[in-house]
């Protein structure tokens, strides 16, 4: 039923008093949590999860007890997995782990915000001593319908905050500044806070910022700019340049965020949660030229913006050797017909079906797919679920973990030979 309705133009407008009143009775209900924390708010369309275990790492190794809410995990000390599809949860939830936050002593709390939070009031009565954006790419348009709209949602989490960390790399950064009195920006190319000296290694990235200097062990050029809003933060928070550096560089990987998958085999295998064009596209573009051949694996969710499934498929047919086309949460929507707007995107490019295109609609079976056809230095990226633990389907949840999967796969396949 619910289904039906949200097909509906209005509902998602008609539904926003709804909201509100959640989000006042659960902060009521838990005593307002958030006022007992110091919160920083990370919102943008990638590279939130990432950037918060960073200012979560920093804060807690320079001896400050920090919280953490993520898409990933939550907690403070000891870390329990995020089971939930989504990443700000409904404010029941988030009030009550809030409030578990602040009775565990915690002085901050690194909180990641969506879009869609921040506009259903999930974040009522959550004051913001720090607001951190990322980057905006195109995501979420079957909600929000415009970029605009989309923008503006995240914007109202600078409007209540203290002061901004903002990426002036990005075009949508100076919309932001308009919303807050105190900010510093940051980027490669621009900013306040400037990366220079950037060296993008195999394990991870390294640069000077003024007088500080940064190493991460994850590697890609977006998290320069992870480390880079992690920063931003830490100094305004009063922490010293060598808590800041070494907080960064502690920080070993983050589940489902280019991890690496190693069972001894003759190829690489990563696993990334990357499901948006412009993520997808980082991703390669922090892997080109470190394999032979590129055999990447991805689907696309139901109910999700069906738009951007064309144009990952291009993405995935230009910057790959092989393209695997598999199933993501299709939750009630027809996986063939998901999978169609990859194909023909795919297509576009030139990629040709049974050749270097195929499509296996069980994402186990296509796991295993691209390993049997992955050679000695090859490259398998799978894409899509990254930490997620269940699969979505038309009948129902059903666990499944593409990093516990690779490496299931991977040991029958080391077995067979």
């Amino acid at each position: 039923m619910k289904e039906l309705l949200e097909k509906l133009p209005f509902y998602n407008q008609a539904v926003l008093p709804y909201h509100f009143a959640q989000s006042a009775i659960a902060g009521t209900k838990y005593h307002w949590p958030a006022k007992k924390l110091k919160v920083i708010g990370v919102t943008g369309t990638n590279g939130k999860t990432t950037t918060c275990f960073m200012i979560w790492n920093m804060l807690n190794e320079a001896g400050y007890k920090t919280g953490l809410m993520t898409t990933v995990a939550w907690g403070v000390d000891k870390l329990e997995k995020q089971i939930q599809h989504m990443t700000t949860v409904d404010a029941f939830t988030l009030n009550q782990r809030m409030n578990k936050i602040a009775e565990a002593g915690a002085e901050y709390l690194v909180l990641e915000l969506t879009s869609h939070a921040l506009v259903q009031f999930r974040a009522l009565g959550v004051p913001i001593e720090v607001a951190v954006f990322t980057n905006l790419t195109h995501e979420h348009l079957d909600y929000h319908k415009t970029l605009e709209n989309y923008r503006d949602a995240k914007r109202k989490l600078f409007k209540k905050a203290k002061y901004g960390v903002i990426n002036a790399d990005d075009p949508s950064g100076k919309y932001f500044a308009e919303d807050v009195d105190e900010y510093v920006m940051y980027g490669i190319k621009h900013g306040d806070l400037k990366a220079k000296k950037v060296k993008l290694e195999a394990n991870g990235v390294k640069y000077s910022c003024g007088d500080i200097s940064i190493k991460t062990q994850i590697p890609g050029e977006f998290n320069v700019y992870n480390s880079l809003a992690a920063v931003g933060a830490g100094k305004r928070l009063g922490l010293t340049n060598k808590q800041i550096e070494k907080g960064i560089y502690d920080l070993k990987d983050v589940e489902g965020r280019m991890n690496l998958v190693d069972e001894g085999q003759n190829f690489t295998v990563i696993v990334d949660y990357a499901h948006t064009p412009d993520a997808i596209q980082k991703v390669f573009d922090s892997v080109r030229g470190t394999a032979k051949r590129i055999i990447s694996l991805h689907g696309g969710a139901g109910r999700r913006d069906e738009t951007t499934r064309p144009e990952r498929g291009e993405i995935l047919g230009r910057e790959s050797d092989i393209v695997i086309v598999t199933e993501d949460d299709s939750r009630d929507e027809d996986v063939q017909k998901i999978a169609d707007g990859f194909i023909e995107g795919a297509e576009k490019v030139g990629k040709k079906m049974g050749k270097d295109l195929f499509v296996e609609l069980d994402r186990r079976k296509a796991i295993r797919k691209a390993f049997e056809m992955a050679k000695k230095g090859d490259l398998v990226l799978v894409l899509g679920k990254g930490h997620e633990k269940t699969i979505l389907r038309a009948d129902g949840e059903h666990p499944f973990e593409d990093l516990k999967v690779s490496r299931e796969e991977l040991r029958k396949l080391k077995k067979k030979k």
